[in-house]
């Protein structure tokens, strides 16, 4: 049966049992899904019913609960565990991994993550509050403290009997190697460990400067590394490379899935925690204010296409066309700015190389403009029965897809520069562009016309 075949039975099931009050039914039922599963299951339910059968897999299986608020994350657990006291959050939390509880936390009310954070044991409180320190989507942040790391001076045989007996440590896919004051000096894998002599000292077979990420790292700077490199986990030091953590691969997915669904919200002008079932006015108050900045934008298109209101009442055909123009420099500059974002989040594009993406998307507007233009042209005339309607139109097109690749490129570099995230603010920009550019390209080349022939009508 398809994963999401399956899934959708569970979900019909949950439902039914809630319906009925079969709560035995429907610990056992909880009881057999992975936490991935239920997260989704738990994300298709009405709060109500999600509220509940939570509370029917906390009394049956706290680990799991809290596996699966772990796949919910931290907006959608702290949601779920908000209605709880602050003793049982605690008694909870300590079963997560402390990346996890840290994120968790964070999320809570003020009053409560304090009262949550009070009640926690010494050791676990410590490991969060550790971890909070740090800046938010910083790898500080989202590294688990507890990595397993290996002296120096042992043999592999010596660090074969240290692996066996940690067993409470995050996932070992390598083991980091540290001198007396644990800074960070190799790493090797458990492969090479096993292929080795047990009399062979580490130092003979790690390799010297591993690749690691400081604390104070963008999370998307880690995933940028750990995608590079290949890796399955990446060691995290402080600036006198003392090894304090370790994020994983599984980290680091969250982390490109979590940075891509933002910037794609952002892209539209929408808020990041947003969802298919957001209640409508909280919806409502999240998109209003783009949406009224993009008001005050086209009312400055607006304005351009009053300063023509004298060419176009004596060309009335001009008017046909003028959505086509913004229009399609619109959609160019959307494109560009597809690219040019991406490039900026993966590394790929910087300030020192700017000038080629340049010269490239420039190029593409002219070329876009020149055949697109020349197409719309061809059908204005047809349509219109003027060539010189046809010229303009070619002319204007030509015109705003340079400005398209132009602003599509300049302006998120320069939002970046100015630490804004070109992903939040370069579409409303690049609209008002493209907008005004084409609409005053258009109307003032007709105008200049108007001078000097007689339109047809």
């Amino acid at each position: 049966m398809p994963p999401q075949r399956r899934i959708d039975l569970v979900l019909d099931s949950v439902k039914r049992l809630l319906r009925i009050g079969a709560t035995a039914n429907l610990g056992n039922l909880l009881q057999k899904q992975h936490p991935a599963d239920l997260a989704q299951v738990f994300g298709d339910l009405a709060e109500r019913d999600r509220v509940a059968a939570f509370s029917v897999l906390v009394e049956r299986n706290s680990r799991l609960a809290m596996e699966t608020v772990s796949e919910l994350g931290a907006e959608g657990g702290a949601a779920l565990l908000a209605g709880r006291s602050a003793e049982e959050i605690a008694r909870l939390v300590q079963e997560m991994p402390p990346d996890d509880a840290a994120a968790l936390i964070d999320n809570l009310p003020d009053e409560l993550s304090a009262a949550v954070l009070e009640l926690m044991g010494r050791k676990e409180s410590g490991e969060v509050e550790n971890l909070l320190e740090y800046a938010v989507q910083t790898a500080g942040r989202i590294m688990n403290p507890n990595v397993f790391a290996l002296s120096e001076d042992m043999t592999v045989g010596e660090a074969i009997t240290a692996l066996q007996s940690s067993r409470d440590v995050e996932m070992v896919f390598y083991l980091y190697i540290v001198d007396a004051r644990r800074h960070l000096v190799g790493v090797t894998s458990l492969r090479r460990l096993l292929l080795v002599s047990p009399e062979t000292p580490l130092k003979r077979i790690m390799t010297l400067e591993p690749i690691s990420a400081r604390v104070e790292m963008d999370q998307e700077e880690v995933a940028r590394l750990v995608a590079s490199y290949n890796l399955l986990a990446i060691p995290v030091v402080e600036e006198s490379n003392k090894l304090v953590g370790i994020i994983t691969v599984d980290d680091v997915i969250d982390v490109i899935k979590d940075e891509a669904t933002e910037d794609l919200y952002r892209l539209a002008g929408v808020s990041s925690d947003e969802r298919v079932f957001t209640p409508a006015g909280e919806s409502l108050r999240k998109r209003m204010p783009w949406l009224i900045v993009n008001l005050g934008t086209a009312f400055m298109a607006a304005a351009v296409v009053g300063i023509f209101r004298n060419t176009i009442s004596s060309w009335v055909a001009l008017a046909i066309f003028m959505p086509i123009v913004a229009g399609m420099g619109g959609n160019a500059a959307t494109q560009t700015l597809t690219v040019i974002v991406r490039g900026i989040a993966l590394g790929e594009l910087t300030w020192g190389n700017s000038r080629k993406a340049l010269v490239k998307e420039l190029l593409v507007g002219i070329g876009n403009g020149l055949v697109i233009g020349t197409i719309a042209a061809l059908v204005a005339w047809v349509m219109n029965g003027d060539p010189r309607l046809g010229i303009i139109l070619a002319l204007a097109m030509l015109v705003n897809l340079f400005v398209a690749g132009l602003a599509g490129t300049l302006i998120p570099l320069g939002l970046k520069a100015l630490k804004i995230d070109p992903a939040l603010a370069s579409a409303v920009f690049i609209t008002t562009f493209t907008d005004v550019a084409g609409f005053a390209s258009f109307l003032g080349l007709a105008t200049l016309f108007v001078r000097y022939f007689r339109p047809a009508g």
